[in-house]
């Protein structure tokens, strides 16, 4: 048996939204027929298929007929709760999944730059990515399975660990909150690779062992045949980073620690932009803003729109980053530098004003961390770090002016 804490509401719902966001597109009716595997799989892929064990599965698999696997909202209750952030990174890929149009209020790069790399998908690529949740699944198997910063390698080579590790401890020692405990851990795509866990994973869905059994090594099998996926290495699966708080949620392995969790797919993303020195610091600092926001109860807020409350925190987090990415004793990172990037970065394109995971607009957000280094140059000269409830303090002052028309 699972034992669950309480949940956390606002957790739960933007983990719900993030998976209905990731679930509602390209897919057909649910009584669609798979297409004939021998347009799409190997020969060797059809015989290892035929060896399945199939005398426990449901009736119609046999003959090419996919079992209706389950991530419904009691999915998103047991494996996500502890989910708090970060939403633009979800909905950038839920907006190249639906094409839906280019953001008016922001560039493309981004965007312009992952859809791309997945203009050499088939509808039977998309449509086997999106059956079996292949978005979700590195993020979650990341989630449930990974709670030690023990034998991490960040990068689908390793290529961002030295920067990340050393950004990580350097976050430590900067802010002033409890993070001894936290881990940081990464999502590669080739985690689909692990059958256990996937097994493990798709029965904390919901699913029968049996079900399980079939969509894990359907998924293994998928990764091997189809090119486009890059065996689980196309960024679009790993196009991700979030931190999570702690939970007593209990998978095989124990409880869950509080976490920051990076996805290859976002790093090499601003990487091939051009931004390897700086967005991995960028990103990992922006996410540990997150954490002083839990360790400090600071997602507890008098303002009762969500947009606005989501807005408010992400601003925040914002803030925290650019502080100690310049600060003389923090990154110490060049201004200018610093600034390209978060152009970039903060163009996703986010101008769902009426979106419960709104960041704010990038002319805010940026406003917001323009303000954070602006404290830290101020304190380049006696070396001064504010204390993150000082620095949130001061902030909480500031808002309205950020958001200001």
């Amino acid at each position: 048996m699972i034992n669950l804490k309480k949940l956390n509401k606002i957790g739960l719902e933007i983990f719900a939204l993030s998976f209905l966001l990731l679930t509602a597109c390209e897919l057909e009716p649910s009584d669609k027929i798979d297409p004939k595997v021998s347009e799409v799989l190997s020969a060797d892929a059809k015989n290892r298929l035929s060896l399945l064990d199939i005398s426990t599965l449901p009736k119609g698999i046999e003959n090419g007929l996919s079992p209706k696997l389950n991530f419904g909202s009691e999915s998103a209750r047991q494996v996500g709760s502890g989910i708090l952030t970060d939403q633009q990174y979800r909905e950038l890929v839920q907006s190249i999944l639906s094409a839906v149009p280019s953001s008016e209020c922001g560039t493309t790069e981004l965007r312009n730059w992952l859809t791309a790399e997945r203009s050499d998908w088939s509808a039977d690529d998309r449509y086997y990515a999106n059956y079996f949740s292949m978005y979700n699944l590195p993020g979650d198997l990341a989630y449930v399975f990974e709670n030690s910063s023990e034998n991490q390698y960040f990068g689908v080579n390793g290529e961002y660990t030295q920067s990340l590790t050393k950004t990580f401890k350097d976050l430590k020692r900067f802010w002033d909150i409890q993070s001894q405990d936290m881990v940081m851990v990464v999502m590669h795509g080739q985690m689909m690779y692990d059958r256990d866990r996937l097994v493990q994973l798709y029965q904390l869905y919901g699913n029968s062992l049996a079900i399980s059994e079939w969509a894990a090594d359907y998924v293994i099998m998928l990764l091997d045949e189809i090119p486009q996926y890059r065996n689980g290495d196309h960024p679009i699966f790993t196009f991700n980073a979030y931190a999570a708080i702690g939970e007593d949620f209990i998978p095989p392995n124990g409880p869950l620690p509080d976490k920051i969790t990076m996805g290859d797919g976002i790093l090499d993303s601003y990487t091939d932009l051009g931004f390897g020195d700086v967005a991995p610091p960028a990103i990992l600092a922006h996410e540990f803003g997150h954490h002083i926001q839990f360790d400090l109860n600071l997602f507890d807020s008098p303002i009762t729109d969500q947009a606005e409350a989501t807005r408010r925190t992400e601003l925040m987090a914002d803030a925290y980053s650019a502080y100690f990415l310049s600060h003389a004793r923090g990154a110490a990172m060049q201004w200018k530098r610093v600034q390209q990037f978060l152009e970039v970065f903060f163009n996703i394109g986010d101008c769902g004003f009426a979106s419960s995971g709104h960041h704010g607009t990038p002319l805010q957000r940026m406003a917001a961390a323009e303000w954070g280094y602006k404290l830290a140059d101020k304190a380049k000269k006696q070396g001064h770090i504010l204390s993150s409830q000082e620095f949130a303090d001061l902030f909480e002052a500031q808002l309205p002016i950020l958001v200001a028309p």
